[in-house]
């Protein structure tokens, strides 16, 4: 008994060195990536012995409804040993059972059934039978709720979060002991925070102030990993938001609560990968749910190799089967029991949250021909939802390529309407960092824009000025405050959807090296704070300076169809100057960057197509009139006029 005890005593020290936050698990490093003691997770083998079992029942989806465009539901099943047992559904009311698949490991059915018009609502039993025993499992068909889906469109203007940095709205909620990671600690950048959807929910206000029309939290379903899983992209149960950001309800709650406010919400998903922890992982139905290699293997990250016509089969096969990182498995869309599971948890979250829009990260990484059938999919149950793919790629031809009908003449599956447009974040960056030259600094900005001839239509990408993965633009910037405003100034008048990242009109900076660095805190989103940045009075002047011009331009631009679905119309920059125009048959607004250190008069004649008999203009930001004839603009700064 004694030896037991002893034995019992180690295990219970091994967990606290490991998971318990006390100060022995921690060292000196504000980028400390995991507590002392750990290890990075190790690359094996997934098998689908059925062996480890995990979890007794699970099923997936948890509900459904009647009325889906789709009538087709495929219900994952899993207990134990359950391969064998024969499938049958009682009181069904009209719903059929179609097929049962079943899988290597014994632990898991996959159940189709048919929901026609004529079937009811309610419960029904899905019955399982192997002799003697018999095993029932009730199941629940809901009505579809009535609702009108807007979706995105250009007259949006996006504030990106990272829920575990933005505000703490409840405090009962930021450990569990039946967690893998346990406590906060805010000094350390990979470390969890306590920030979660209420939080959120307490700064709506704020949000719409800024003038923000939508919100895009990076993600929040459920991260079980012991270390540095804050981010929300290492996700452990696709069905379940993680406890320590809220509920399954408090999300609900969340969307509607913003749409109350006017405020769209846009839930941030990822298909490629998930994080090893994930109880489909612990327990794989198939080991080609995920794509396995006899020793761990990364991505090589080079989307290039999908449209290059010279690409090597093995380029391709690693780009695409290749790992994202050690803890987060490869998933194999080919395998068409995960396809449909991947398609049918986000046909569920839109249903049963009444969200927007969805962000895909890591686009280009997963199968191209399950991201064809995964959009046609989430259209075809909700033609106004947004889809917007992340491509972060090397070259504007390969960002446009993935999008729908592009101009590549090479034909593809590709149907994604939107994608967030890191070339024109690279071509921004270049414009305010180094002097004009025939195609560097300000050149890059303009000869991008030329590209735009590549897509159906460029006006649905989504810009950015900077990230969660990058370093912050006033960083890039040299920490040069007028740079960000003509940054924001650019952002806000160009051609797509705008995106703010969390902390940029508080002059947030920070290098991405570790990316740690960009993920700061919101200050007064903690009642431990000494300061709230929420509130003007908690902000510095040069912070409510950024904070109401960027107010300023997004209200500015909230009532200006023409900075929304205007055309657009560039002139070749020259000596650092860049004149570009946004019209539309009732208004025009005439904007000039300059990108020199010195300010500069601006000779109009050469854009009289455009002023034409105008004589004066409205500033938007200062609301003077100004001259059209010869303007000065002082150094690096941007002037917004409407004609």
């Amino acid at each position: 008994m004694k030896y037991k005890l002893a034995f019992l005593f180690l295990i219970i020290v091994f967990n606290t060195t490991l998971y318990s936050q006390t100060d022995s698990i921690y060292n000196d490093d504000p980028a400390q990536y995991m507590p002392l003691g750990m290890e990075h997770a190790q690359y094996h083998v997934y098998a689908d012995t059925g062996i480890a079992f995990i979890k007794t029942p699970q099923i997936n989806p948890p509900f459904w409804w009647k009325g889906m465009n789709n009538k087709t539901l495929q219900i994952l099943l899993y207990d134990k040993d359950i391969n064998k047992f024969k499938v049958s559904l009682s009181n069904t009311f009209g719903i059929k059972l179609l097929k049962v698949h079943r899988v290597p490991n014994p632990n898991y059915l996959f159940i189709d059934i048919e929901i026609t018009e004529n079937s009811k609502s309610g419960f029904f039993d899905i019955v399982l039978s192997n002799g003697a025993i018999i095993k029932k499992y009730k199941y629940e068909i809901k009505n579809r709720e009535k609702y009108e889906r807007k979706g995105l469109d250009n007259s949006d203007f996006i504030y990106q979060i990272m829920p575990d940095r933005f505000a703490n709205g409840d405090y009962s909620n930021d450990s569990y002991d039946d967690m893998k990671q346990r406590g906060i600690n805010r000094k350390k950048m990979y470390f969890r925070h306590g920030g979660d959807i209420q939080g959120i929910i307490d700064h709506l206000n704020y949000i719409k102030e800024l003038g923000a029309t939508a919100i895009w939290a990076t993600p929040l379903l459920e991260n079980d990993q012991p270390y540095a899983s804050y981010h929300g992209y290492a996700i452990t149960d696709f069905y379940d938001i993680d406890k320590r950001f809220g509920t399954n309800q408090l999300y609900k709650t969340y969307v509607k609560k913003a749409h109350d406010k006017g405020l769209k919400v846009v839930m941030d998903i990822v298909l490629n990968h998930c994080g090893n922890e994930n109880w489909l992982m612990q327990d794989i139905p198939s080991n080609n749910w995920i794509h396995q290699w006899p020793e761990f293997t990364k991505s090589n990250f080079r989307s290039s190799v999908i449209p290059d016509p010279y690409a090597s089969d093995f380029d391709k096969k690693k780009l695409s089967e290749g790992w994202f990182d050690y803890s987060m498995p490869d998933l194999n869309q080919e395998d068409s029991l995960l396809a449909t599971y991947l398609i049918q948890n986000n046909i569920w979250w839109v249903e049963y949250s009444k969200l927007d829009a969805y962000r895909i990260d890591t686009w280009f990484f997963p199968n191209q021909n399950f991201l064809s059938k995964w959009v046609k999919s989430m259209l075809n149950e909700f033609p106004n939802l947004s889809l917007f793919g992340e491509t972060w790629v090397q070259n504007e031809s390969v960002q446009a390529y993935f999008t729908k009908d592009n101009k590549s003449g090479v034909d593809t599956l590709f149907n994604l309407p939107s994608v967030t447009d890191f070339q024109l974040n690279f071509a921004i960056e270049e414009a305010l960092a180094k002097p004009q030259g025939w195609t560097e600094g300000i050149s890059r900005l303009y000869y991008y824009l030329t590209q735009d001839f590549l897509y159906k239509n460029a006006y649905n990408n989504v810009i950015f000025l900077d990230n969660h993965d990058k370093s912050r633009i006033l960083t890039t910037l040299n920490n040069n405050t007028n740079k960000l405003k003509s940054a924001i100034g650019l952002l806000m008048t160009l051609r797509g959807i705008p995106t703010l990242y969390y902390g940029t009109e508080l002059l947030f900076t920070g290098d991405a090296k570790p990316d740690g660095n960009v993920r700061q805190d919101f200050l007064g989103g903690w009642k431990e704070d000494n300061v709230n940045k929420f509130t003007l009075e908690g902000r510095t002047v040069e912070e409510n300076e950024i904070f109401d011009y960027i107010k300023t331009i997004a209200g500015y631009r909230k009532h200006s169809p023409a900075l929304q679905t205007g055309k657009l119309k560039h002139f070749i920059p020259e000596d650092g100057i860049y004149v570009y125009f946004r019209y539309n048959e009732d208004k025009t607004i005439m904007i000039i960057l300059n990108t020199n250190d010195k300010s500069h008069v601006v000779s109009t004649p050469r854009y009289h197509e455009m002023i034409k008999n105008h004589k004066t203009a409205k500033d938007i930001i200062s609301q003077k009139t100004i001259s059209l004839n010869n303007i000065e603009i002082q150094k690096n700064s941007i002037l917004i006029m409407e004609l």
